[in-house]
């Protein structure tokens, strides 16, 4: 057996037998691949003799080259399911992975825009294609992502057969949970003048954001479009596509939705992972509190 062999076999068991999402799968392929490198190890047997010891100079090597704590904290948690999927299938007594501490990574809040950002953000990037149909293309997506709470994921593997869209949107996201949200008109009519403009037929099967040459859509090419209009409108770094999702789930907390009606929306496991939105609304009030309050501008 190869590294290419044991590769494959992980991108298979990532990739459809835990349904990951694709960044997910390259992130966690990249990083057996790097330690496969590393260490010359080409069967499932040595995988799984991997110790702590080896994810440690894994590691080392990896903050050697610059990576922080984030990244370092990713890197770990690849490595050890990499080397827990190995124990698996080798039967292997062991505990499923090494025991080791991933680095702290302070959490930073969510960075919304403003509703006014991110509908001009939107129109900003439609306006600034090189074509209609891409610019309408663009701002479909913009939309799914700050008037529906998609992620930039979920967005671009919908298929062709959603449109026309109705009122509500089944979506399949992370881990092959599916969850219903509401689509507002304005949603609607921006899908459906992309569809309309697309010079590449739409089977329903087929997904349906497409590329230049009429393959599926990838992320960079949305990330691009959102940096040039993120740049013409004099946004910060942090008004990216994934902003937009954050945006959605800030402007309805502050508008009185409920945690547990904005997981659900959201499509996360937990209800922790909602209730970070709770600091970031109670952040922007205080912004706007230390601006308009007198004694605070005196």
């Amino acid at each position: 057996m190869s590294a290419a062999d044991l590769l494959a076999q992980w991108e298979s068991h990532l990739a459809g037998g835990q349904r990951r999402s694709p960044h997910t799968v390259r992130a966690y392929h990249a990083a057996a691949r790097r330690l496969l490198e590393e260490t010359a190890i080409a069967d499932w047997q040595e995988v799984a003799a991997i110790e702590a010891h080896d994810l440690r100079r894994q590691l080392a090597a990896r903050r050697a080259g610059g990576i922080g704590n984030a990244s370092a904290a990713r890197e770990l948690s690849a490595l050890k399911a990499f080397v827990a999927f190995a124990r698996s299938a080798c039967g292997d007594p062991r505990p499923a992975a090494p025991r080791l501490r991933a680095p702290r990574v302070k959490k930073g809040l969510p960075r919304p825009v403003t509703p006014d950002e991110a509908v001009n953000l939107a129109e900003a990037v439609a306006g600034l294609s090189g074509e209609d149909w891409t610019g309408a293309r663009d701002r479909a997506v913009l939309m799914l992502l700050y008037g529906a709470g998609l992620r930039i994921a979920e967005a671009l593997s919908l298929p062709a057969g959603v449109v026309p869209l109705g009122e509500t949107l089944v979506v399949t996201g992370k881990g092959g949970k599916q969850r219903m949200v509401p689509i507002l008109p304005v949603v609607r009519d921006a899908v459906a003048l992309y569809a309309r403009a697309c010079p590449f037929s739409l089977p329903p099967g087929e997904p349906l954001f497409r590329g230049a040459k009429g393959g599926p859509l990838n992320q960079g090419m949305v990330q691009r479009a959102v940096a040039r209009a993120r740049v013409a409108l004099g946004l910060p770094a942090t008004a990216t596509p994934h902003a937009l999702r954050h945006s959605f789930a800030t402007h309805l907390l502050g508008a009185g939705a409920d945690l547990r009606s904005l997981q659900e929306l959201l499509g996360h496991a937990s209800l922790g992972s909602t209730q970070i939105y709770t600091r970031v609304d109670a952040a922007r009030l205080l912004d706007t509190y230390r601006n308009a309050h007198p004694r605070e501008r005196g």
